[in-house]
Protein backbone atom coordinates (compact mmCIF):
# COMPACT_ATOMS: atom_id res chain seq x y z
CA UNK A 1 0.00 0.00 0.00
CA UNK A 2 1.39 3.45 -0.91
CA UNK A 3 1.31 6.36 0.89
CA UNK A 4 -1.49 7.80 -1.11
CA UNK A 5 -3.46 4.67 -0.85
CA UNK A 6 -3.21 4.54 3.09
CA UNK A 7 -6.25 6.03 4.70
CA UNK A 8 -4.64 7.00 7.50
CA UNK A 9 -2.36 9.21 5.35
CA UNK A 10 1.12 6.97 6.71
CA UNK A 11 3.81 6.79 4.10
CA UNK A 12 5.75 3.64 4.08
CA UNK A 13 8.47 5.53 5.81
CA UNK A 14 6.17 7.39 8.44
CA UNK A 15 6.45 6.61 12.14
CA UNK A 16 2.71 5.07 13.50
CA UNK A 17 0.34 7.75 14.52
CA UNK A 18 2.03 10.32 11.84
CA UNK A 19 -1.39 9.83 9.82
CA UNK A 20 -2.75 13.69 10.14
CA UNK A 21 -3.34 15.74 7.46
CA UNK A 22 -3.53 14.50 3.74
CA UNK A 23 -1.04 12.50 2.03
CA UNK A 24 1.83 13.78 0.17
CA UNK A 25 3.51 10.79 -1.38
CA UNK A 26 7.12 11.45 0.24
CA UNK A 27 8.90 8.78 0.96
CA UNK A 28 11.10 9.74 4.21
CA UNK A 29 14.10 8.58 6.06
CA UNK A 30 13.80 9.42 9.76
CA UNK A 31 17.55 10.38 11.14
CA UNK A 32 16.11 10.88 14.85
CA UNK A 33 20.03 10.33 16.26
CA UNK A 34 20.67 13.25 14.06
CA UNK A 35 18.42 15.58 16.71
CA UNK A 36 21.29 15.53 19.63
CA UNK A 37 23.43 17.73 17.05
CA UNK A 38 20.65 19.98 16.13
CA UNK A 39 19.76 20.75 19.82
CA UNK A 40 23.59 20.65 20.64
CA UNK A 41 23.22 17.78 23.34
CA UNK A 42 26.79 17.22 24.75
CA UNK A 43 28.03 20.28 23.35
CA UNK A 44 30.30 22.49 25.77
CA UNK A 45 28.84 24.50 27.84
CA UNK A 46 31.74 27.43 28.07
CA UNK A 47 35.36 27.74 27.03
CA UNK A 48 36.59 25.56 29.54
CA UNK A 49 37.88 22.04 29.51
CA UNK A 50 35.36 21.23 32.53
CA UNK A 51 32.47 22.67 30.63
CA UNK A 52 31.84 19.43 29.35
CA UNK A 53 34.50 19.42 26.45
CA UNK A 54 33.58 15.83 24.53
CA UNK A 55 37.65 16.31 22.94
CA UNK A 56 38.99 16.66 26.19
CA UNK A 57 36.63 13.75 27.86
CA UNK A 58 37.09 11.12 24.86
CA UNK A 59 40.83 10.53 25.49
CA UNK A 60 39.70 9.74 29.10
CA UNK A 61 37.63 6.24 27.79
CA UNK A 62 38.19 3.61 26.12
CA UNK A 63 38.90 3.34 22.48
CA UNK A 64 35.84 1.80 21.67
CA UNK A 65 33.75 3.96 23.92
CA UNK A 66 35.50 7.32 23.30
CA UNK A 67 35.51 6.08 19.20
CA UNK A 68 39.57 7.15 19.90
CA UNK A 69 41.12 5.45 16.54
CA UNK A 70 44.96 6.80 17.52
CA UNK A 71 46.45 8.24 20.50
CA UNK A 72 49.79 10.16 19.93
CA UNK A 73 51.85 11.76 22.84
CA UNK A 74 50.05 15.62 22.61
CA UNK A 75 47.09 14.28 20.37
CA UNK A 76 45.02 12.03 19.28
CA UNK A 77 42.48 10.68 16.05
CA UNK A 78 38.73 10.28 16.96
CA UNK A 79 35.60 10.01 14.65
CA UNK A 80 33.38 12.80 14.13
CA UNK A 81 29.70 11.58 16.37
CA UNK A 82 28.35 13.63 13.37
CA UNK A 83 29.57 12.82 10.36
CA UNK A 84 29.60 13.59 6.95
CA UNK A 85 30.81 10.32 5.31
CA UNK A 86 32.02 6.94 6.61
CA UNK A 87 35.25 7.44 8.43
CA UNK A 88 35.22 11.08 8.82
CA UNK A 89 37.71 11.68 11.66
CA UNK A 90 38.58 14.57 13.69
CA UNK A 91 42.22 15.30 14.86
CA UNK A 92 42.95 17.21 18.02
CA UNK A 93 45.43 18.25 20.74
CA UNK A 94 45.23 16.47 24.09
CA UNK A 95 45.07 20.40 25.65
CA UNK A 96 41.65 22.35 25.29
CA UNK A 97 43.05 25.59 23.04
CA UNK A 98 41.27 26.74 20.60
CA UNK A 99 43.83 28.87 18.29
CA UNK A 100 45.80 26.94 15.98
CA UNK A 101 48.74 29.40 16.58
CA UNK A 102 48.95 28.53 20.44
CA UNK A 103 49.66 25.09 19.62
CA UNK A 104 53.82 24.37 20.74
CA UNK A 105 56.01 22.45 17.93
CA UNK A 106 55.37 19.28 19.43
CA UNK A 107 51.49 19.44 19.23
CA UNK A 108 52.07 21.11 15.79
CA UNK A 109 53.83 18.58 14.09
CA UNK A 110 51.89 15.56 15.67
CA UNK A 111 48.32 17.32 14.33
CA UNK A 112 49.86 17.10 10.90
CA UNK A 113 51.74 13.33 11.42
CA UNK A 114 48.04 11.92 12.21
CA UNK A 115 46.59 13.60 10.12
CA UNK A 116 48.54 11.95 7.35
CA UNK A 117 48.37 8.68 9.14
CA UNK A 118 44.60 8.98 9.18
CA UNK A 119 44.55 9.38 5.62
CA UNK A 120 46.91 6.83 4.51
CA UNK A 121 44.07 4.52 6.76
CA UNK A 122 41.72 5.93 5.26
CA UNK A 123 42.80 4.75 2.09
CA UNK A 124 43.60 1.42 3.02
CA UNK A 125 40.37 0.62 4.73
CA UNK A 126 37.72 2.35 2.49
CA UNK A 127 39.72 3.32 -0.85
CA UNK A 128 38.50 6.98 -1.17
CA UNK A 129 38.95 9.19 -4.41
CA UNK A 130 39.82 12.56 -2.60
CA UNK A 131 39.74 14.04 1.12
CA UNK A 132 38.32 17.27 2.33
CA UNK A 133 41.39 18.19 5.55
CA UNK A 134 41.01 21.23 7.86
CA UNK A 135 39.70 23.53 10.21
CA UNK A 136 37.49 25.69 11.45
CA UNK A 137 38.71 28.40 13.64
CA UNK A 138 35.92 30.00 15.85
CA UNK A 139 32.23 29.71 15.86
CA UNK A 140 31.64 32.15 12.75
CA UNK A 141 34.04 29.93 10.43
CA UNK A 142 31.79 26.80 11.35
CA UNK A 143 33.53 25.32 14.40
CA UNK A 144 30.78 23.27 15.93
CA UNK A 145 32.97 23.30 19.03
CA UNK A 146 35.24 26.54 18.63
CA UNK A 147 36.48 26.09 22.37
CA UNK A 148 38.97 22.79 21.42
CA UNK A 149 40.36 22.41 17.41
CA UNK A 150 40.29 20.02 16.11
CA UNK A 151 41.04 19.01 12.09
CA UNK A 152 39.03 17.54 10.05
CA UNK A 153 39.35 14.26 7.30
CA UNK A 154 36.92 14.06 5.36
CA UNK A 155 37.07 10.75 2.99
CA UNK A 156 35.31 11.50 -0.58
CA UNK A 157 33.92 9.30 -3.44
CA UNK A 158 32.89 10.94 -7.32
CA UNK A 159 28.85 10.94 -6.68
CA UNK A 160 28.88 11.22 -2.91
CA UNK A 161 27.10 14.36 -2.90
CA UNK A 162 23.46 13.51 -3.91
CA UNK A 163 20.09 15.00 -2.89
CA UNK A 164 20.18 13.47 0.63
CA UNK A 165 22.19 16.31 1.71
CA UNK A 166 22.06 19.00 -0.68
CA UNK A 167 17.70 18.45 -0.27
CA UNK A 168 17.11 16.77 3.18
CA UNK A 169 20.19 17.59 4.91
CA UNK A 170 20.66 14.13 5.61
CA UNK A 171 23.36 11.77 5.28
CA UNK A 172 23.18 8.29 4.99
CA UNK A 173 26.06 5.92 6.13
CA UNK A 174 26.26 2.50 5.37
CA UNK A 175 27.77 1.02 9.03
CA UNK A 176 27.85 2.00 12.59
CA UNK A 177 30.39 3.79 14.05
CA UNK A 178 31.82 1.55 15.71
CA UNK A 179 32.63 -0.80 12.89
CA UNK A 180 34.27 2.65 11.58
CA UNK A 181 37.12 2.84 14.54
CA UNK A 182 37.65 -0.83 14.63
CA UNK A 183 38.02 -1.06 10.78
CA UNK A 184 40.48 2.23 10.72
CA UNK A 185 42.65 1.19 13.76
CA UNK A 186 43.11 -1.86 11.56
CA UNK A 187 44.34 -0.50 9.36
CA UNK A 188 46.15 2.23 10.69
CA UNK A 189 49.99 2.65 9.80
CA UNK A 190 51.92 0.98 12.73
CA UNK A 191 55.83 2.58 13.05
Amino acid sequence: MSGADNEHGNGPGDPPGAGTGSPDGWERLWTPHRMAYIKGENKPTGSRPEDGCPFCRAPGLSDPEGLVVARGKSAYAVLNLYPYNSGHLLVCPYRHAADYTSLDEDETAEVAALTQAGIRALGAAYGPQGFNVGMNLGTVAGAGIAAHLHQHIVPRWGGDTNFMPVVGQTKVLPEMLEQTRARLAEHWPRD
